[in-house]
């Protein structure tokens, strides 16, 4: 058999594949394909940076409350300096808001979240945000007794240094984010979105390959390969200059490009999926409903709030304060846009006695009444309970009773 024969078959029907060179080389070079996806590159994907950017905010918006617990009672402190690098100024360049909604932002993308405990004297000073890039981790080797050491800016610190946020963690020290998780699919629509923007650069250039009568040489490659990167960037010269002897031949349209617009919803709400957001809540397309907002508090931000809350308890009391001291989050924020449903709910918290009335005067920024002072109602709408002294004040009859036994004749300026 004439070996020749066939290699010379296969040389004349050789095109742009020389030489390793082909179809997937000048998209390479074009900038069309990625094998990962960058923090920077996947803020770019819109359902992305809007989930992010609702969790982290909604999050950031929950004041965060310090609770002592004595004899059983739980009473709120309301004079401690971390309250405040909680909740309004860190003592940083940044707000407690703005440094809470940076630390959500880095545990979703990359699993870490880090703000540095500042102490003068011994004393808690201020809490500083840093980025998750400037941090490095140095871990010990013994997978039971696990320790690490925190690098920032050439300088050791140790674990207890920092108020810590971690993504799906195995280790305590750091974490894996969605954009390490999830990469396949989020390079999928960013390259989707790239190949997009190509398009309304090129006027929407139809895709195809070279084909040759005759091998070509390495220079007549790479002049075309040129050509060929210019068209695809968008760059001015957007032809292509084919001499004798070269085709263009169209290739067909695939099923992604002809379900492009499927695909991408196909791909937001997969995006959804992974930050537990209804689909529906980011879209915009008025569909969303009560019961959508209520899964995505408990599954998206219920979670977050609980693990920001576990490390402020670990890492912001001190060892003897952590018997008695725990912080705590104030979800009733959340229902401050939707009036009714408050008053709603604390209608109930009232009726059951799990409220008072200056209780919810106070978390409606109301000044409290004399008259409401340390009392409950009781089961008959004009019947005070003070909790302090154990005595009933019934006003229809002005009179005082105690439970602990007997009628009192006071009456109520006595109380």
């Amino acid at each position: 058999m004439n070996l020749k024969f066939w290699k010379g078959k296969k040389e004349e029907r050789s095109t742009l594949e020389q030489d390793g060179t082909g179809l997937k080389d000048l998209l390479l070079a074009a900038g069309l394909i990625e094998d990962n996806i960058t923090r920077t590159e996947a803020l770019n994907i819109p359902t992305l940076a809007g989930c992010v950017e609702l969790i982290s905010s909604i999050v950031a918006s929950i004041p965060i409350k310090l609770y002592k617990e004595v004899d059983g009672n739980v009473e709120e402190v309301k004079d401690d300096i971390r309250i405040k690098l909680l909740n309004e100024e860190t003592g940083d360049t940044l707000t407690a808001f703005e440094m809470k909604k940076a630390m959500v932002i880095d545990y979703l993308l990359m699993g870490n979240g880090y703000s540095y405990i500042n102490k003068e004297k011994g004393k808690f000073a201020s809490l500083h945000y840093i980025k998750e890039s400037d941090i490095d981790i140095n871990k010990n080797v013994d997978p039971i007794f696990k320790n690490y050491d925190v690098l920032i800016g050439g300088n050791t610190y140790k674990p207890y240094n920092f108020i810590r946020l971690l993504r799906h963690s195995d280790n305590g020290a750091d974490g894996y984010g969605i954009i390490e998780e999830n990469s396949i699919l989020l390079s999928v629509v960013y390259n989707s979105l790239k190949y997009e923007n190509i398009l309304s650069k090129t006027g929407g250039n139809k895709k195809g390959f070279i084909e040759s009568e005759k091998t070509l040489s390495k220079e007549s490659i790479t002049e075309l390969k040129e050509q060929w990167k210019n068209m695809y960037s968008g760059n001015s010269e957007n032809c292509v200059v084919l001499n004798k002897g070269l085709n263009f031949k169209e290739s067909q349209a695939t099923p992604t490009e002809m379900q492009m617009n499927e695909n991408k919803l196909a791909n937001g709400s997969e995006i959804c999926k992974i930050l537990n957001i209804p689909p529906s809540i980011i879209t915009g397309d008025g569909k969303a409903n009560e019961g959508d907002f209520d899964k995505m508090f408990k599954m998206a931000i219920i979670p977050i709030l609980n693990g920001l809350i576990s490390s402020t308890n670990r890492d912001l009391l001190l060892e003897k304060e952590k018997e008695s001291f725990y912080f705590g989050y104030d979800a009733n924020e959340l229902l401050k846009g939707d009036i009714e449903k408050r008053f709603k709910a604390y209608e109930i918290a009232i009726k059951n006695k799990i409220m008072g009335i200056n209780e919810v005067r106070y978390k409606e920024d109301l000044p409290p009444e004399e008259l409401f002072e340390d009392t409950i109602l009781l089961n008959l709408s004009d019947v005070l309970y003070n909790t302090k002294t154990g005595k009933v004040y019934t006003p229809n009859t002005d009179k005082v009773s105690n439970l602990k036994g007997g009628e009192s004749n006071e009456n109520r300026n006595s109380q």
